[in-house]
């Protein structure tokens, strides 16, 4: 639960902005970057679980690269077989989810210290904390930007194009950040 709010990986944390700012043009687009994140962060926390006492410390880093990109090439095949709309939207972001710091720090911090459940329920945390937080941005820049969520007109009318572009990114991360933070605050 940690990686959903208190150590949430956007709100909190502030990582993984390039996806973040970059994919959440709509909510289809946050959701489907979280979700190949989130699932190249479960597999890759499992296997270096797995490794880390075969792995040695002079080469760890190099090897989780490997580890992760390898699941990441998995994710871009699959998304193109079966998601292409998906896959030509997110484009050049997809092969970037190798050098996601989220990734690879859980990696370093966490899977590579504790057991295989352990990493495997790290990964679906910080996995569905990060993939939340871009589909809920991606759902305030689609609602404000075009009218639609999902693809589904919410009401009739022109929206405000600087929430489709990159200001609007900024801006929108950086309200919900601070109404996330204020009502972490509360409940603490």
């Amino acid at each position: 639960m940690n990686g959903i709010l208190k150590n949430n990986p956007v709100f909190v944390l502030v990582l993984g902005m390039c996806p973040t700012l970059a994919t959440t043009t709509s909510a289809i687009n946050g959701l489907g970057m979280g979700a190949a994140t989130m699932f190249v962060l479960i597999c890759s926390n499992i296997v270096i679980s797995l490794l880390k006492n075969v792995i040695p410390d002079k080469v760890r880093i190099p090897c989780f690269i490997v580890v992760i990109a390898s699941f990441v090439t998995i994710v871009q095949l699959i998304m193109q077989a079966y998601a292409a709309s998906l896959y030509e939207t997110l484009g050049v972001f997809i092969p970037l989810i190798v050098v996601n710091c989220i990734i690879l720090g859980r990696a370093e911090a966490f899977a590579s210290k504790n057991d295989v459940l352990s990493a495997a329920m790290d990964g679906i945390g910080v996995g569905l904390g990060f993939t939340l937080s871009l589909t809920l941005i991606g759902v305030v820049r689609e609602f404000l930007g075009s009218g639609s969520v999902f693809g589904i007109d919410i009401y009739n009318g022109d929206g405000a194009l600087i929430f489709i572009m990159a200001p609007g990114a900024f801006m929108v991360l950086g309200y919900m950040m601070i109404l996330f933070n204020k009502m972490m605050a509360k409940v603490k």
